[in-house]
Formats: C-alpha cells, sequence, structure tokens
C-alpha cells in the first residue's frame, strides 16, 4: 500500500467527500508526472500540515528529480512570503504601499530548475491556499501569457483547495488512537 493509500486511509468517515477528492486527484492524468506531484508537494507544503508533507514529498520523489522537488519547495517558501506581502499591500487602504519597491528577493523565480510554467502553476497553487488576489492574478497571466490553458489553471487550484481539505481533515480527526493513549 502506497502512502498516499495510507493517507486516505486516514481521513475520518465525516470527510468521505474529501477522501474521494483525493483519490481522484491522485488518479488525475490531465497534467504531467512532474506537473501533478510538484502541485502536490506546493499545496502540501502549504497547508502546513507535517503528516501530509512527509507523503507528498514520498510520493513526488518516486516521480520527480530532486532539482524538480527543491523547485516546488522553493515555489511554496517564495510564495508564503510573496503572499503575505502582496496581499497586504493589495488590501491596505493607503495606496503609497503600492508604490514602494517590495525589496524581497525572488531570483528563483528567473531560474527555478524546471519549466517556467510548472514553477508558475504551483506558485499559482500556493498562492490560492494563502488567498493572495494579486498573486493569483499575476500567476494566471503568466501561466496564459505562456500558453497554459484554463482547465489546467483550474486544475491547479482544484488540486490545491483538495490538499487544503485533505489537511484539515486529518487535524479535525485529531490523534490516531495509539497516539492518543500516550
Amino acid at each position: 500500500m502506497s502512502s498516499i493509500e495510507q493517507l486516505t486511509d486516514q481521513i475520518p468517515d465525516f470527510a468521505k467527500d474529501v477522501r474521494l477528492n483525493l483519490t481522484s486527484l491522485v488518479a488525475d492524468e490531465t497534467l504531467s508526472p512532474q506537473r501533478k506531484y510538484g502541485l502536490l508537494l506546493a499545496s502540501a507544503i502549504a497547508t502546513r500540515n507535517a503528516a501530509l508533507i512527509a507523503v507528498m514529498e514520498s510520493a513526488a520523489s518516486a516521480v520527480m528529480t530532486s532539482v524538480a522537488i527543491a523547485a516546488a519547495k522553493a515555489a511554496a517558501s517564495l510564495m508564503a512570503m510573496n503572499n503575505v506581502y502582496y496581499r497586504f499591500a493589495h488590501l491596505v487602504a493607503n495606496p503609497e504601499y503600492k508604490t514602494m519597491p517590495p525589496r524581497l528577493r525572488m531570483n528563483v523565480i528567473g531560474n527555478p530548475g524546471v519549466e517556467k510554467s510548472d514553477f508558475e502553476l504551483w506558485s499559482l497553487a500556493v498562492s490560492a491556499i494563502n488567498g493572495c488576489g494579486a498573486c493569483i492574478d499575476a500567476h494566471e497571466k503568466t501561466l496564459r501569457a505562456a500558453g497554459v490553458n484554463s482547465e489546467a489553471i483550474q486544475t491547479a487550484v482544484r488540486f490545491a483547495a483538495i490538499m487544503q481539505s485533505v489537511a484539515i481533515a486529518i487535524e479535525a480527526a485529531g490523534p490516531a488512537p495509539s497516539q492518543a493513549r500516550r
């Protein structure tokens, strides 16, 4: 049994739809393996759920290079920073902040070590989890300009939504019975 199947079994009955969504997500073949597992890993990191991150990194390592895994991690890390900053600049009433340079290092965007559209798709998924409208718009625009179709973009956001719901369902279930007795 794969680690993803074991994770699926940990999703409680009250979240049966989440379990079914995860199963269909893993079976989805509309994206390349690198795009798919990069989305799973970057989204898992964005949820901050250690168990989910470990499972998805293990699954990703079976189909992705170490460089691609590092790029997915970089997308999640970079968006953690950018989503806070650009969400602030977008939401704050004072327009002065929109004109100020962010002074945040983002060199990896220029050379992520993977196809630029893969990195952008992973960044979009993380931005959706983190709720940054400005970043979502920027990544969607970049992806469309690169020729990525709306179905792939929607799939990336669907992956992010399902990964977030998996993390919440596992956390809501509490510790496994053997762990609760310790």
